[in-house]
């Protein structure tokens, strides 16, 4: 990250009167970010349910509570220069923790103009998963792998979800797992299907699936061959 930036990320503007030396700025762009990345993120995932729906769990992740949630899980509240009245007063701390993110995550976006904008939005991806999954709207997610099951499973064929990686650290408490599903029957062994990853092995398995379930054309040819094998034996 740029070190100006840096500097400025953990500055609170109550301790500079200088804006370009304080997050004053980048915390509006940050929040500008931040609400547009969740906005995708539900948009993508959650395709049959209306707008306000979509506003309502967006509020779940981006609301200061949230944001400040984060900052303390990664110790961006211990590196700020804040007022020290600030510390004593539960709200206004909470507000200037998620703040400090916001400009935490404008500051790494803007330090790095070609993947910067990427790779943040692919982090606030996964912290957010674990909130995401929470919500019954979820569950059709999360059941994709009962339903990769119920496409493709049969006497006899197994459908394995193994460790592609070792888990990513990203933080601390906060690892990212990569899981990848194979099959092995209907003519193919150990056949690739899918691969996903996320904040634990169950989502992580999950988006496996789902990526599978995505590549139609596959899930066809599996299931015709199905077809074929189990029409052989009538």
């Amino acid at each position: 990250m740029d070190k100006v930036l840096e500097r400025a990320v953990f500055t609170h503007p109550g301790v500079s009167n200088d804006t370009e030396k304080t997050y004053d700025r980048l915390e509006i762009l940050g929040d500008a970010y931040i609400e547009l990345i969740a906005t995708k993120l539900i948009w993508k995932r959650f395709r049959e349910i209306p707008s306000g729906r979509i506003s309502q769990i967006r509020e779940l992740l981006v609301k200061n509570e949230t944001l400040a949630e984060y900052a303390t899980g990664y110790g961006l509240d211990r590196k700020a220069a804040v007022p020290q009245d600030y510390l004593r007063q539960s709200k206004r701390w909470t507000k200037t923790k998620a703040d400090i993110f916001e400009a935490y995550v404008a500051a790494a976006i803007i330090s790095h103009p070609v993947d910067g904008y990427r790779v943040v939005e692919k982090w606030l991806t996964q912290l957010w998963l674990p909130k995401l999954s929470e919500l019954g709207i979820q569950k059709p997610v999360l059941n994709a792998k009962e339903l990769l099951a119920r496409k493709i499973m049969g006497k006899g064929i197994k459908l394995r979800y193994i460790d592609e990686h070792p888990p990513a650290q990203q933080g601390p408490g906060m690892q990212t797992f990569f899981v990848g599903v194979y099959l092995t029957g209907w003519g193919w062994n150990n056949k690739h299907l899918g691969s996903g990853q996320g904040p634990n092995k169950t989502i992580a398995g999950n988006e496996a699936a789902h990526q599978a379930l995505s590549n139609k054309q596959m899930v066809e040819e599996i299931t015709c061959a199905k077809r074929a094998h189990e029409a052989a034996k009538d």
